[in-house]
């Protein structure tokens, strides 16, 4: 097995294991971490003209945020989960938007739209 291998599988467990302990607040925590991540690498890619890869990281992106949108109580959450739920939809439109057009100022514009979510939901108290 070769190093990069290794450390990938590595990784994998690692993730794992943290998902496995992890409370459902910082599961939600993680899937943001995980799109901010994955947004910063789909921007890379673009720039390298690596056009499978970022087309790969954004539908990763593109599937972090649909399951933070899946993951909203419109029960409980009622106004504040109506407007995620926009707000998760408008983000899911630009990164597609981004894949055609290659315009890294939409993966920006989402990146910066889920870090301000993410920081508030960093605020709330577990």
């Amino acid at each position: 097995m070769n190093a990069m291998a290794a450390l990938k599988q590595y990784q994998t467990v690692n993730t794992q294991a943290k998902v496995v302990d992890a409370s459902p607040h910082r599961l939600i925590q993680m899937l943001m971490e995980g799109g901010l991540a994955r947004i910063a690498q789909a921007r890379g890619a673009m720039e390298r003209d690596q056009t499978a890869l970022k087309g790969e990281l954004l539908g990763k992106s593109v599937a972090i945020i649909a399951g933070l949108r899946e993951s909203l109580d419109h029960q409980q959450g009622g106004e504040v989960a109506a407007n995620l739920d926009k707000l998760y939809e408008y983000m899911i439109n630009r990164l597609t938007e981004a894949n055609v057009s290659n315009e890294p100022a939409l993966l920006e514009e989402v990146s910066g739209l889920l870090l301000n979510v993410k920081l508030g939901w960093d605020a709330i108290a577990q």
